[in-house]
Order: structure tokens, then C-alpha cells, then sequence
């Protein structure tokens, strides 16, 4: 058996698609929790979900990903929900984002 397996291969498709969905669906819940914020803490957001998803086969444009993922038009949900960002949220985002270099070879 080798030792460097990644438990979420074991995964089948259904149970992470059913885990993906309820991550978007509670990120749709939360608008408090602004993109800038999951930026700074986790390094990614509903956009970078959006990005993600079209990397994985979405016939969609990023438009329509963004959509897929917000539960409406990206338009309309930094109207209603997206604050300006700070100095400070974006210094933290800045940092954060440093420290995913890398990280797209690590799940390949």
C-alpha cells in the first residue's frame, strides 16, 4: 500500500460532489464571510470555486461559473453582499496568497 495516498482519492465521485455542494451552498449561506476574508485566511474564495470548477471540465464562461457558484450573477452579489476592502483584508490576502505557491502541484 503506499503510504503517500491521498484519503480524499478514495473518495467516490458522489460523496465529494455531495461535499462540494454543501461547501457552496453554506459559503451562499454566509455572506458575511467575504471573499477578501476567505482570501486572507484560506488563500481562496467563491471566485477561486468558480476558476476550479471550469479547470475541472465547465462548458461554461467565468461568468457563468461565478453563477454557478454565487446562486446568482456575480454582478448582483457584490451589490448585495460585498463590502470594499480594507488595507489591512488586503495585506492579509496578499500573505496568504503567498503561501499557496505550490499548492496546485501538491494535488496533482
Amino acid at each position: 500500500m503506499n503510504s503517500n495516498a491521498d484519503p480524499l482519492d478514495a473518495l467516490d465521485d458522489a460523496q465529494a460532489a455531495a461535499a462540494f455542494r454543501r461547501l457552496v451552498r453554506h459559503l451562499r449561506h454566509r455572506h458575511d464571510a467575504q471573499n477578501i476574508d476567505l482570501m486572507g485566511l484560506a488563500g481562496f474564495c467563491r471566485n477561486c470555486l468558480a476558476d476550479w470548477i471550469r479547470e475541472a471540465g465547465y462548458p461554461g464562461d467565468k461568468e457563468a461559473a461565478r453563477e454557478a457558484i454565487h446562486g446568482m450573477p456575480s454582478a448582483e452579489w457584490k451589490a448585495r453582499f460585498q463590502s470594499p476592502a480594507t488595507d489591512e483584508q488586503l495585506a492579509r490576502m496578499e500573505a496568504s496568497l503567498k503561501l499557496n505557491k505550490g499548492a496546485k502541484n501538491a494535488q496533482e
